[in-house]
C-alpha cells in the first residue's frame, strides 16, 4: 500500500473545514422550512424580529457560500500539487496490524515521543576534555571494545551493549573518576543494563569473575548504587538500536525482496561507533539513519540509497546524512587504523553473513 502525505494533508484540510461549515449551519441556521415561514410571515406583516433574524440567515447563507468557493479553489490548487507530486510515495509500514510486537497501532506515537527524548538524556559531547582528566578517549575505546566481547561471552542482546555505553557516557559527562575504576564502572553498568534488558542478566559474581577477580562484589554492587542514584534511576532512553529498528523496517519495505545482509551491515556499521568518542556529537537516530544509509549504498550502488519512504520515517534528507555517513564509511574502512577489532572480528562470523568484509567499489561521497 503506498500512500502520499501530500494526499494525507488534503484529507485532514478538506474535514477539518468541512467540520467547520458543519458547525457554523447547525449553530446559525435554521431549517429550509422554517426559513419558508419567516417569509411568509414577512409578506402579512411580521415584528421587527422575524425580518431581523431572517436577514441574519441571508448573511450567514453568503458567508458560508463564500468559504465553500474558497475552499474548491484551495482544493483545485491542491490537486495541482498531487498530480506534480505524484511520483514522490511513501510505503505505509505499520499497516501491519496483525504483529503485536510491532505496536503498528501506536508506533508513529512512540517514535515521536522517543524523538524528544533524545534529545533530552545525551551525554555531554566533550566530557573528555572539560572534565576527565586520568582517562582519555583511547582507554574509552578500549573499556567499550572488551565489553563487546563480555557481552559475547555471556550472549548478551544488542540493547544491552547500546544501554551500557549510553550509562557510561552519561555517568561520565559529570563525575570525575580514576582511571583504576574506569573497567569497575564498565562492568557495573553492563550489570545494571542486563538487569534492564535481559530476560535472566548474569550474576554479580559473573561480572566480577570476567576481571579476573580484581574487583569484588561488594565493589560492584557500591558503584551500582553510586551510578544509578546519580542518574536518578533514569533507564529509559533511546539509543541508536531504537531507532535502527524502525529504519532497518523502513528500508525492508522498500525492497522487493528482504535482505538479511543489509540488517546485519547496518547494525555492525552503528556499532562501529559505540568505540569512536569523537561520534558522541551525533545523535543515535542520525546515526541509525546513516547505518541504514551506508549499508544500502554498500549492498547496491546501482540505485540512490535513500527515498522517500526512508526520509518520511527518519526525517532526514540525503543531505543531512552527509557529514555522518562520511565519517561513518571512514570507520567501515578504517582508514584511521584503529587496533579495536572486537566488533570486526564478530560480524566476521558466518552468522553475520560476515558482513564486516563487504566494502563498496566505489565511495559514498559521490552521491553528495
Amino acid at each position: 500500500m503506498e500512500i502520499s502525505p501530500v494526499q494525507e494533508d488534503v484529507k485532514e484540510k478538506l474535514a477539518e473545514e468541512l467540520s467547520k461549515i458543519k458547525m457554523g449551519e447547525v449553530q446559525d441556521l435554521t431549517s429550509p422550512a422554517k426559513v419558508e415561514v419567516k417569509k411568509e410571515s414577512l409578506c402579512h406583516g411580521t415584528r421587527e424580529g422575524d425580518a431581523s433574524d431572517l436577514m441574519h440567515v441571508i448573511q450567514v447563507s453568503t458567508k458560508i457560500s463564500g468559504v465553500e468557493r474558497s475552499l474548491k479553489k484551495e482544493v483545485n490548487e491542491i490537486s495541482k500539487k498531487l498530480d506534480a507530486s505524484s511520483g514522490a510515495s511513501v510505503v505505509d509500514i505499520d499497516l501491519n496490524i496483525k504483529d503485536p510486537q510491532l505496536c503498528s497501532l501506536y508506533a508513529p506515537r512512540i517514535y515521536n515521543n522517543i524523538r524528544v527524548k533524545e534529545l533530552d538524556q545525551r551525554p555531554s559531547v566533550d566530557y573528555m576534555e572539560k572534565l576527565q582528566r586520568d582517562i582519555s578517549p583511547s582507554m574509552r575505546g578500549i573499556l567499550i571494545d572488551w565489553l563487546v566481547e563480555v557481552s559475547e561471552e555471556y550472549t548478551l542482546v544488542p540493547d544491552t551493549l547500546y544501554l551500557t555505553v549510553n550509562l557510561i557516557d552519561r555517568f561520565l559527562s559529570q563525575t570525575y573518576i580514576e582511571k583504576q575504576r574506569l573497567q569497575l564502572l564498565g562492568v557495573t553498568c553492563m550489570l545494571i543494563a542486563s538487569k534492564y534488558e535481559e530476560i535472566i542478566p548474569p550474576r554479580v559474581e559473573g561480572f566480577c569473575f570476567i576481571t579476573d577477580n580484581t574487583y569484588t562484589r561488594g565493589e560492584v554492587l557500591k558503584m551500582e548504587s553510586q551510578v544509578l542514584n546519580f542518574l536518578y534511576f533514569q533507564l529509559s532512553v533511546p539509543t541508536t538500536k531504537t531507532f535502527l529498528r524502525r529504519f532497518i523496517h523502513a528500508a525492508q519495505a522498500s525492497c522487493k525482496v528482504p535482505c538479511v545482509e543489509l540488517e546485519f551491515l547496518a547494525n555492525y556499521l552503528a556499532e562501529l561507533t559505540l568505540v569512536e568518542y569523537s561520534f558522541l556529537k551525533f545523535l543515535p537516530s542520525l546515526i541509525a539513519a546513516s547505518a541504514v544509509f551506508l549499508a544500502r549504498w554498500t549492498l547496491n550502488q546501482s540505485d540512490h540509497p535513500w527515498n522517500s519512504t526512508l526520509e518520511h520515517y527518519s526525517r532526514y534528507t540525503a543531505s543531512e546524512l552527509r557529514t555522518t555517513v562520511l565519517a561513518l564509511e571512514n570507520l567501515q574502512l578504517n582508514t584511521n587504523g584503529c587496533c579495536l577489532n572486537a566488533i570486526r572480528d564478530k560480524y566476521r562470523q558466518q552468522k553475520f553473513k560476515s558482513v564486516a568484509t563487504l566494502t563498496s567499489g566505489q565511495r559514498v561521497s559521490s552521491l553528495f
